[in-house]
């Protein structure tokens, strides 16, 4: 994370939080009396969306931590909860959806966690299974190298048997969680892709191999492990080239580490498109054939999304026939297709992945415990 300029609330001016950040990022905080301060001179430059991603804004959730994922409509849903510890990324993906979610988008760091700690000891005590993540808004692991916030929490949830923390990264920063006390309450997970989508969508990213080393690194600790095809960007080739993808995650990991893998095809809001062709001139993922989603996303062809998830998914269970494989945000009929069964069938999706959570990291799992 390259910070060029740092902010702070003045309400949080003289915490010890603030502090340890400037020392951290060797520089001082201008304190602003509010957000809009921030926000109006990124908006001034050329291209605030870049800008945001060098601004630092140290302040406060004035909201939940705890929120449901929206998810959208139409489409099944996992009931995932977000915790939500900041916002936007310093890693530059053509096809983020952050671009065009936060008006402008600004790098946001929440300092105020005794309200988190609050809200996580009510969730614990709740007596049903919860799995949760930090990686809605952000990047779970950017932050990793000058907070620590992530090691707090895996040994807060190693203290608990009842949820689960999903760590979502394309980073390497994984690194400094693995000698860490985690009893597998801790969930890590990286987002994956094709080599090509990678080198071409995903700047400042860690390359696939990377990805797959630093996954092999935490298994052999002991965590579980989960993965996301997300977007799957469908042109000429990539069918072959997704299933290599797989067996080289397959060659580096064993199974019965992974709890659960998602497919998704690329969808976006359609204000996205104008965003990505303006900063990424030479990106392809727009070229694909697009309708109308009825959650108003762009999304591809239906019949294109089925047969590419019904090659991913057979190239899956050739490997781990036994590992949780899910389909995000899609219809019954994409699930009947590629996994040749609805969740309906298995109880629903939430209960599939709260099923593979408790059978693949600890959890206690008594029947009424199960959401």
């Amino acid at each position: 994370m390259k910070i060029a300029e740092l902010y702070v609330d003045a309400q949080l001016a003289d915490w010890p939080q603030t502090d340890a950040a400037c020392r951290q990022f060797g520089m001082s905080a201008r304190t602003v009396q509010s957000a809009h301060e921030v926000y109006a001179a990124v908006a001034a430059s050329p291209d605030p969306i870049e800008r945001g991603k060098h601004v630092l804004y140290l302040t406060r959730n004035k909201g939940a931590f705890i929120k449901s994922c929206p998810g959208t409509r139409h489409y099944t849903c996992c009931g995932y909860k977000i915790l939500h510890i900041g916002t936007f990324c310093s890693m530059d993906c053509s096809y983020c959806i952050l671009q065009a979610y936060f008006h402008p988008p600004v790098l946001q760091y929440f300092l105020n966690h005794d309200q988190m700690e609050s809200e996580l000891e009510q969730l614990f005590a709740s007596g049903a299974i919860h799995r949760l993540g930090t990686g809605e808004f952000t990047d779970s692991l950017i932050w990793e190298p000058w907070t620590g916030l992530s090691a707090g929490l895996v040994r807060r949830f190693a203290g608990q048997d009842r949820c689960v923390l999903e760590l979502k990264t394309k980073t390497t920063f994984s690194e400094a969680l693995l000698d860490l006390p985690h009893r597998r309450r801790t969930i890590l997970s990286w987002s994956l892709n094709t080599e090509r989508v990678i080198g071409a969508e995903e700047r400042g990213t860690a390359a696939l191999d990377a990805r797959l080393r630093a996954a092999a690194r935490a298994a052999g600790r002991g965590y579980p492990l989960a993965f996301h095809f997300d977007p799957i960007v469908i042109d000429e080739g990539c069918a072959t080239e997704y299933c290599r993808a797989v067996e080289r995650l397959f060659a580096a990991v064993d199974s019965r580490h992974v709890v659960w893998i998602s497919l998704g095809a690329l969808r976006f809001m359609p204000e996205l498109k104008a965003v990505v062709q303006r900063r990424f001139e030479h990106s392809r993922i727009l070229h694909g054939e697009f309708i109308d989603g009825l959650d108003g996303k762009m999304r591809y062809f239906k019949p294109l999304r089925m047969k590419v998830y019904r090659g991913i998914v057979d190239a899956i269970r050739a490997h781990a026939p036994e590992v949780c494989v899910y389909l995000c945000m899609e219809d019954d009929e994409a699930w009947r297709h590629a996994l040749g069964f609805t969740p309906a069938e298995r109880g629903g999706l939430a209960r599939m992945l709260d099923e593979a959570a408790a059978g693949r990291c600890g959890l206690d799992r008594p029947e009424d415990a199960l959401s």
